[in-house]
């Protein structure tokens, strides 16, 4: 009886990570559509993020000296790298199109295995990876010419690279009984990825005056602090949280298939609340993409060693992982572990809701 609720109280949590960081997108993209710069808005997620971590940061502060380049890996890519080239993709393309280029990771890390390290992999992932291209090209509409915005379409593939970066640098990191915790590595990645887009997005030049105003979402105006406090609270934090500890109850291949649901919430949300609408085409390509991606990340030769595949499970989204997980990811992923999954990769963050890659799915957005 306590397994079976422990599972189910696991199943919970999975999809509430999920839709957590589904939603991050369609947070996101009203705020840009307002006047801020992509970059800006992933300063505001990552660094307001950093600071509510701060604490779990403290606690686990040995990291610094066990883990440094492991730490340092996660913030670079899958926080800063998978987040900022999400949001700048969205800003061109609609949201569950950017997610779904997302799911692409496993694709890309069995790419990694097969012709840069030259270890074999089985018929049942390539197939998967066939399956995952030829649903983009249904999602992108090929036939009619790339429909969408080329430069959109590679900044979302550039998330899906920097999940695949995480999860080589994930495999070679430690595992067994040193692992470190993953909410240690999510808070100290976001520490990372906040000082790496300080660099970078330089938010001393914001219009600060957003977010005192509002942002249109399909007609309908809603306070810019509003959206700001969501994306920080419930599609950074709490679906990161929530995502390591539904991994922690459930085994990460049931984890990184609730997992794949933060794609299926993202593109609804972009429906309802963006009137970003899919064609028929693009929504079975959309179906046929997460199912590659969940058949090439579960047939991965080895799932990585690292800080979310040991303790919490990608990606998709990751979610996307990730998610980033978050995340998977997990970026995450989250992914949302961070399964493709902020978002669907390898890692998301980038599984439900932590972020990294492997079972789960990638580094969740």
């Amino acid at each position: 009886m306590h397994a079976s609720s422990g599972r189910s109280a696991g199943l919970g949590l999975a999809l509430v990570s999920a839709l957590a960081f589904g939603g991050s997108g369609v947070a996101a993209k009203p705020l840009i559509e307002a006047g801020l710069d992509p970059l800006h808005v992933v300063w505001l997620r990552v660094a307001g993020a950093a600071l509510v971590m701060l604490p779990v940061a403290w606690r686990h502060r040995d990291l610094v000296r066990r883990r440094p380049a492991l730490l340092a890996g996660f913030g670079l890519l899958a926080v800063a790298g998978v987040q900022a080239c999400y949001f700048a993709a969205i800003s061109r393309i609609p949201v569950g199109v950017a997610l779904l280029v997302e799911y692409l990771a496993p694709a890309l890390v069995l790419g990694w295995v097969r012709f840069v390290q030259r270890r074999p992999v089985t018929r049942a992932a390539a197939f998967g990876v066939v399956l995952a291209v030829a649903g983009l090209a249904c999602v992108v509409e090929v036939w009619a010419g790339l429909r969408f915005d080329a430069l959109g379409l590679l900044l979302a593939l550039g998330a899906a690279c920097c999940q695949v970066g995480y999860f080589v640098l994930s495999d070679h990191g430690g595992g067994g009984e040193d692992a470190p915790d993953p909410l240690g590595v999510i808070a100290y990645g976001l520490l990372v990825g906040t000082a790496v887009l300080t660099l970078v997005a330089r938010p001393w030049s914001m219009d600060w005056s957003l977010l005192a105003g509002g942002a249109g979402m399909d007609g309908t105006e809603v306070p810019a602090l509003l959206l700001i406090a969501w994306i920080v609270l419930i599609a950074t934090v709490a679906a990161y949280v929530t995502g390591v500890v539904s991994v922690r109850r459930l085994s990460p291949q049931v984890a990184g298939v609730v997992a794949c649901l933060e794609a299926v919430v993202a593109t609804v949300l972009a429906w309802v609340l963006l009137g970003e609408h899919l064609s028929a085409p693009q929504i079975l390509g959309g179906a046929v993409v997460l199912v590659g991606a969940f058949i090439a990340q579960s047939q991965a030769p080895k799932a990585p060693s690292g800080p979310v595949a040991a303790g919490a499970e990608q990606a998709a989204g990751g979610g996307i992982g990730a998610q980033v997980a978050g995340g998977g990811g997990a970026a995450p992923a989250d992914g949302g572990g961070v399964a493709v999954t902020e978002g669907g990769g390898a890692a998301v963050a980038d599984g439900g809701g932590a972020p990294a890659a492997g079972g789960g799915g990638g580094v969740r957005v």
